[in-house]
């Protein structure tokens, strides 16, 4: 483990990783359309998206929500599933280390595959493996 990086272990490191994952996605030009147009007030979205990952991560349980409800309507593909996996990840190797953000890489990949799934989105197989492994 990098010795300047520590594990998620608080609610302060959840909001670190959903903060510099959303600045990371708001600017990048594939992602950023989507996400700008249909996130009209950050402020509210992003502690949500605390309650979210607290839920996955460090078992708060706050998180009520339809997390899949709220992506049916978007107009995503693969390809957007595939660049979100790699910004979270990469975001998340930036910042942390350790058994949780590992098992935070197996959770983004996890809820790609079957937000994809129930989207009725086509997954090739070669997907599927990458999605599947940690």
């Amino acid at each position: 483990m990098d010795n300047n990086k520590h594990d998620i272990l608080t609610i302060a490191d959840v909001e670190l990783m959903v903060n510099s994952f959303y600045q990371k996605t708001q600017h990048d030009e594939f992602l950023g359309p989507v996400f700008n147009e249909h996130i009209a007030d950050w402020d509210k979205h992003l502690p949500v998206m605390y309650q979210f990952w607290n839920s996955m991560l460090l078992a708060s349980q706050t998180y009520k929500g339809n997390a899949f409800e709220k992506h049916a309507h978007l107009p995503i593909n693969p390809t957007h599933f595939e660049r979100w996996i790699d910004i979270f990840i990469e975001n998340l190797d930036e910042h942390f280390a350790g058994e949780v953000t590992e098992r935070a890489k197996f959770l983004v990949k996890n809820v790609a595959m079957n937000f994809q799934i129930r989207l009725g989105l086509n997954l090739s197989d070669e997907q599927i493996k990458k999605y599947q492994t940690s």
